[in-house]
């Protein structure tokens, strides 16, 4: 991992350009949990071409923001979660399940019809073609075993529970290759933690766990309130968080931009770095350095800087391509002001880096 203090990166997407993928037809959607071929712009037989094309574009403009952990900005992706999802053994998906969203909207989603495995690898391209066009560090990202649970019908399994430890299976198999591909950080995405905290309580740490069996390589979970360009309002705080310190994750990706989360909460992740989130997704308007430097010293009272990661609240996809670079622009320049606070020891009184 990055030695620098307060490294900067993505949580995982970025801006789709207009001429890749109909972003009108996706802001007007939930994200899609089935395969939704109907968003790309470009004609199947050079779609992956485009989706390279894009995915340097994501990369150099990452770099010239000055981003210290890059990703590939999701740029081959329809949503987080349905290019690994979708390509799993034990599926129907000519016949797919209907469920009601976080939001309470209808959505269709892949229906389970036998044992969840892994045919072959699903991001691996997508991580050899990133390393291979940055000499930054990298991270990817892959759906997590207790959100892809929640965005299916079960007609197979016995119970949720053992659904959820399958997934998890498929999900290490994929992480184990993700790593020997040349990721640094490999990111798993719960965003449905928040959303079913009781049913949370009862498996996903497990889950988590089973995904992360024998890995070796710097691991995190993202955890949020879902898109803020989708989703309205925020809650107070996280309803699962401090449950993550009982698994092997080494990071976990948090959002405090938009809520202004009271981040005293914080001091329940003892042992784990935060990815920091501090920009707030659900205005067009830019934050300036200040402002995202006042968000990340809110934190500084509950995590010694050395396990803090700055990062948005979310990922940038839904955004203009023009906002979500100046955004990630000031993500880096606040994190830097901040760095120059630290490393000079003249940070005001509230920076106590006591043992916590």
């Amino acid at each position: 991992m990055s030695t620098a203090l307060l490294p900067t990166t993505l949580v995982g997407s970025y801006a789709q350009p207009d001429w890749l993928i109909n972003r009108e037809m996706l802001s007007k959607r939930m994200p899609p949990r089935v395969r939704a071929s109907e968003l790309w712009r470009v004609a199947p037989e050079w779609l992956e071409q485009a989706q390279d094309d894009a995915t340097l574009l994501a990369i150099r403009e990452q770099e010239r923001a000055g981003l210290d952990i890059l990703t590939d900005g999701e740029m081959r992706r329809e949503s987080y979660s349905n290019r690994f999802a979708t390509a799993l053994e034990g599926l129907d998906l000519d016949n797919p399940g209907t469920i009601l969203s976080r939001s309470g909207r209808s959505v269709s989603v892949p229906r389970i019809v036998s044992k969840i495995r892994r045919k072959h690898p699903v991001q691996v391209r997508d991580m050899e073609f990133l390393r291979a066009n940055t000499s930054r560090q990298t991270k990817i990202t892959v759906p997590g075993p207790f959100t892809m649970t929640q965005q299916a019908v079960n007609t197979y399994y016995k119970d949720e529970e053992s659904l959820a430890l399958d997934y998890a299976a498929a999900v290490n198999e994929e992480i184990e290759d993700l790593f020997s591909a040349g990721a640094d950080v490999v990111q798993i995405d719960e965003p449905y933690l928040q959303a079913y905290p009781e049913k949370a309580r009862r498996y996903a740490t497990a889950a988590i766990t089973r995904a992360l069996q024998g890995i070796r390589g710097t691991t995190a979970v993202h955890t949020c309130f879902g898109y803020a360009a989708l989703v309205n309002g925020r809650p107070a705080g996280y309803s699962f968080l401090t449950e993550l310190t009982d698994t092997p994750v080494n990071q976990v990706s948090i959002e405090t931009g938009q809520c202004a989360l009271d981040c005293s909460i914080l001091q329940g992740l003892r042992g784990k770095t935060i990815i920091l989130g501090v920009l707030d997704l659900s205005t067009h308007e830019i934050e300036t350095a200040d402002v995202v430097a006042t968000r990340i010293r809110r934190a500084l009272p509950f995590v010694n800087p050395e396990r803090l990661v700055v990062a948005p609240d979310c990922g940038l996809k839904y955004l203009p391509r023009n906002v979500a670079f100046e955004k990630m622009r000031a993500l880096v320049e606040g994190a830097a002001l901040v760095r120059a606070e630290l490393q000079s020891k003249t940070a005001p009184a509230t920076f106590s880096t006591q043992a916590r």
